[in-house]
């Protein structure tokens, strides 16, 4: 006997009262949390449930009877269905508000920990086209909000952002302002020249087609690099639709290709190969430059990146003796920033393309007293690396968004640095190593930074500084 699809309820006029996690809004309907995107606080909407757990239920709006009196009109034509910039809906200085509460309250809730100081979160200069890299993908099965029957349209072939949870569907993007132009009129362009010559896009369910992702990047100079993602090799194909991007593009200072003929969309483990132009990118920050190759990793809110690096600076406290060590370093860009005022700077990192990145950006910069290891610091963070390395008077750790690893939290408390600043892209994992960390340690100082306006993702440095364990001593 099948069965039945479950039917979830219809909640009516919600309240909503947060802005919680992944950017969701948050009600309460008989004591039972239900999270909603794209609804702000103030709102009032029906809710169709979609999902039921044991503690909290999901949905969607599909009604509003009230919206909020903060609520702004969204600028992009694409809200409420690209996966992105799920906050435009509301005024930036009330997204900085939630921003550094979610930083807060997962301190407070996860952590048990209270802040010395909490220092008003770094708001970015700029809301919109602040990123220096985007990614879009091809594909022959774009979703269809145009209100044609299918067979009237002129063709089902997208470039543009995966929706929400679907891999095999793209909305094709017309305006996106999340980077400068001319990024806009690159992507149009490649799109409506390969509708036109008939190149046909990558069908993820079938796994074939020629065009598969387009990657844009650019720095605060001016430089620009196009990476085009082709699934097969046509060369004939391959040389025309770059051609057409260098003759179109002349300023650009990069164009590479990549035949990616894999399942999964990375290109990490494939060979690039440049079409025209240089293979890199230079980035200017803080008086020091940065190599970008196609695969490197580099903060992609660079204007932001030097506040917060300054952050970290600012509180590693350095006189000019103390030994570092950066740990997850990536190509190196906080190390090298903190080597002018340090003895020495040891950046560990698993990715051995990265640490190859950060030993270039050293030699780039002149920077002689910076070491790169690459390596798992679950494994390799030992004593012997001390005895080879120096011991730590600082440490910098800046881990993905899982947090550290149990051990590597073990071996900072056994090397007893005098402080350590923590930098985050996700509170809760910090607030839960933050806890682990405070038994020795003063949480002296946290600085929220905004990297992703129109986002709840923020980033969070913390500042802590070693107990001072003060021996018993009777009385004689």
């Amino acid at each position: 006997m099948r069965n039945k699809r479950q039917e979830y309820p219809l909640l009516e006029q919600v309240l909503i009262l947060d802005a919680g996690a992944e950017g969701k809004a948050v009600g309460k309907v008989d004591g039972k949390v239900v999270f909603v995107p794209y609804a702000m606080p103030g709102d009032v909407v029906d809710v169709q449930v979609t999902n039921k757990r044991k503690g909290f239920m999901e949905g969607r709006v599909v009604k509003y009877h009230k919206r909020s009196d903060d609520f702004r009109e969204p600028f992009c034509e694409h809200f409420g269905l690209c996966g992105g910039c799920k906050w435009q809906h509301m005024p930036y200085a009330l997204q900085l508000w939630y921003k550094e509460k979610q930083v807060v309250d997962n301190l407070q809730r996860l952590g048990g920990l209270t802040a010395g100081t909490v220092r008003p979160i770094l708001g970015a200069p700029d809301e919109r086209f602040y990123r220096n890299k985007l990614e879009y993908t091809f594909s022959s099965r774009r979703w269809l909000t145009d209100p044609r029957p299918k067979n009237d349209l002129p063709h089902t072939k997208g470039l543009g952002f995966h929706l929400p949870g679907m891999f095999d569907r793209i909305l094709d993007i017309e305006h996106c302002y999340l980077q400068a132009d001319p990024s806009n009129e690159i992507r149009l362009a490649v799109r409506d020249f390969a509708i036109e010559n008939g190149f046909t896009f990558y069908d993820p369910r079938e796994q074939h087609g020629l065009l598969r992702n387009l990657i844009i990047r650019n720095t605060t100079s001016g430089q620009w690099m196009v990476i085009v993602v082709f699934h097969q090799k046509d060369q004939d194909a391959i040389d025309t639709l770059l051609g057409f991007i260098r003759e179109r593009f002349p300023f650009l200072h990069s164009i590479i290709y990549v035949i990616n003929n894999k399942v999964n969309d990375a290109i990490g483990d494939q060979k690039l190969r440049l079409f025209a132009g240089s293979d890199h990118l230079i980035e200017e920050m803080g008086g020091l430059k940065f190599r970008i190759g196609p695969k490197s990793f580099f903060q992609t809110n660079s204007v932001q990146a030097l506040h917060l690096y300054e952050t970290v600076r600012d509180y590693c406290g350095l006189s000019g003796e103390e030994v570092v060590y950066d740990l997850y370093t990536g190509t190196g860009t906080i190390a090298l920033f903190l080597a002018s005022g340090a003895k020495k700077v040891v950046g560990v990192e698993y990715v051995e393309e990265a640490v190859a990145d950060a030993k270039v950006n050293a030699e780039l910069n002149g920077v002689g007293n910076a070491d790169f290891v690459a390596g798992d610091l679950g494994k390799m963070f030992d004593q012997r690396f001390v005895e080879a390395h120096g011991h730590p008077d600082v440490i910098v750790t800046d881990p993905p968004r899982a947090g550290m690893h149990p051990r590597v939290v073990e071996r900072i408390l056994a090397l007893r640095p005098t402080r350590i600043v923590y930098v985050s892209c996700n509170p809760a994992t910090q607030a839960r190593d933050l806890a682990l960390l405070t038994g020795d340690y003063e949480l002296r100082e946290i600085q929220p930074v905004d990297m992703f306006p129109q986002t709840h993702h923020v980033e969070n440095v913390a500042l802590l500084v070693r107990k001072e364990k003060t021996a018993n001593v009777s009385a004689s």
